[in-house]
């Protein structure tokens, strides 16, 4: 990782309250070097840039971080190429983190990650949540369900819910957000969340405009 990226990650994950030490920083590194690698034989992902990886897959993977408690059990659905788990896990070792994605190279890439980076109470799952097995295996054990742009909002929350333990929290990481988009979720019978927060933010060394929104499961 040239010194400059090196310098950017460090300085945009303080302003998510993260300060990366040693150990952190050659994970990322490692992450980094594994994914530009991969990325040239599969398609993983479209930004193909060190410096671009680095602010729109590790720190937007971060800009979460305050809004989880410490020990949290975190399902992230639509996980790609492990974003954002994996930079959550290599900052706070005490999450446990499932990450569960319906493209079979991208679950192959997550566990060769996870195997490289020896992070351990991580799971990665081939396949959708809707899938009978996954939901009976996984129901209700999460505290924290994450998804980054992995479908529209309503579709989220109402594939998160049975994965949440009562009063558990989804988290939608979004682009810029209509509030009519919220306003106007689809009610469904049984399935019911109270939206506790919404956080616009901007990403740090960038003009990328970031929406969170945290749903408490009622």
């Amino acid at each position: 990782m040239e010194a400059e990226n090196k310098d950017l990650l460090i300085e945009g994950a303080k302003t998510f309250g993260v300060s990366l030490d040693e150990k952190a920083m050659e994970a990322f590194e490692l992450y980094l070097k594994e994914l530009l690698k991969w990325n040239q034989k599969i398609n993983l992902t479209a930004i193909r840039s060190e410096k671009g990886i680095l602010l729109k897959h590790f720190l937007d993977s971060l800009s979460v971080y305050p809004y989880l408690p410490e020990h949290s059990f975190i399902l992230d659905i639509g996980s790609g190429a492990g974003f954002p788990g994996i930079p959550l896990k290599i900052i706070q070792p005490s999450f446990e983190v499932t990450l569960i994605d319906s493209v079979r190279k991208k679950v192959d890439f997550q566990k060769h990650i996870l195997r490289m980076l020896g992070l351990k109470e991580t799971e990665a799952i081939h396949g959708r949540v809707q899938d009978r097995g996954i939901l009976q295996r996984l129901q209700g054990r999460f505290d924290i369900t994450l998804s980054r742009a992995f479908s529209d909002l309503g579709t989220f929350l109402f594939l998160s819910f049975p994965f949440l333990k009562q009063e558990g929290t989804a988290i939608a990481m979004k682009g810029e957000v209509d509030s009519n988009e919220i306003r106007l979720l689809p009610g469904t019978e049984g399935i019911q969340y109270r939206l506790q927060k919404t956080i616009p933010l901007i990403l740090p060394f960038s003009s990328f405009k970031r929406t969170i929104l945290l749903f408490e499961k009622s």
